[in-house]
């Protein structure tokens, strides 16, 4: 496989541009900064396509083309009106997904939440983990990490965000549990996506808003409470969110006052049980 997306498999030859379609598995979102195109763009016009794109046949379109990879270069081609280096493989839906997880680990500038949607999108095509694992070169803990945003944060809202380059890991993992189980967070960023923010907001400041339109909701929730006895004493803080209690404790008094805690459980489950019994017509 990597010598196909090295070599290409075949002769170099022009294709119209409009005759090729995008890969069925896009691995990338919009640019925040359409200069940056156009530069590439312009370089393409004055010294010409130096390296050709990967196209194989369309699989239900007859006299059509599927990218393999090279989109940006076939996009330039085609604003610019002029043919498209390409070379034409044979090659699956599965052998094509390796081909351009094997190309973009070669550029190293994806995203991390472009590489979930990438995951996402070979996940919703059946495609299994462990090819999942090598077309992204991750590991099981990596995958179900950005399972665990992909299959919370709807995919319109992720495209609506963008890139956010520097909107890691540890960040989208915090969106998704902020909205987790809450379908009205999740209007709330739909609407907030929906007005447009500054002129020149970048993806990383539209993350940043999306996720201000949510957390003021969540944040009064988050507030710890404090335990204290009849004198005053504390002996820690709970923390309550719509799906998790937490208690802390607060010195040696509070220690002892978590075991009692957990020692009372199994008598307060009961005590619940026969409660919502009574409460029965």
């Amino acid at each position: 496989m990597k010598a196909i997306v090295e070599s290409g498999g075949g002769s170099v030859r022009e294709l119209d541009p409009s005759l090729i379609d995008p890969s069925p598995y896009p691995d990338r979102l919009p640019d925040d900064d359409a200069t940056s195109f156009e530069a590439f763009k312009r370089s393409i016009e004055t010294e010409g396509q130096q390296v050709p794109v990967q196209v194989r046949k369309h699989p239900s379109s007859p006299g059509r083309y599927q990218i393999v990879y090279g989109h940006r270069r076939w996009l330039a081609a085609r604003q610019l009106d002029r043919p498209v280096r390409a070379l034409e493989v044979e090659i699956s839906d599965l052998d094509l997904v390796l081909a351009q997880g094997i190309e973009n680990a070669g550029r190293q500038d994806l995203t991390w939440i472009e590489r979930a949607l990438f995951a996402s999108r070979m996940d919703d095509a059946g495609i299994k983990p462990r090819h999942i694992y090598a077309a992204l070169s991750i590991e099981d803990a990596e995958l179900a990490r950005m399972r665990n945003v992909y299959r919370i944060v709807p995919a319109d809202i992720i495209e609506a965000i963008g890139r956010a380059p520097k909107i890691g890991r540890p960040r989208w993992l915090d969106l998704a549990k902020t909205v987790a189980g809450d379908t009205g967070a999740l209007d709330a960023l739909r609407a907030a996506l929906v007005r447009r923010g500054d002129a020149v907001e970048t993806s990383d400041q539209r993350f940043q808003r999306a996720l201000n339109a949510i957390k003021p909701v969540s944040a009064g929730r988050r507030e710890p409470s404090p335990i204290t006895d009849k004198s005053g004493t504390k002996l820690g803080a709970l923390l309550r969110s719509s799906k998790e209690v937490r208690i802390s404790a607060e010195g040696s008094l509070g220690v002892d006052f978590l075991k009692f805690v957990e020692a009372e459980l199994p008598a307060l489950t009961e005590r619940f049980v026969r409660l919502r019994e009574d409460e029965k017509p």
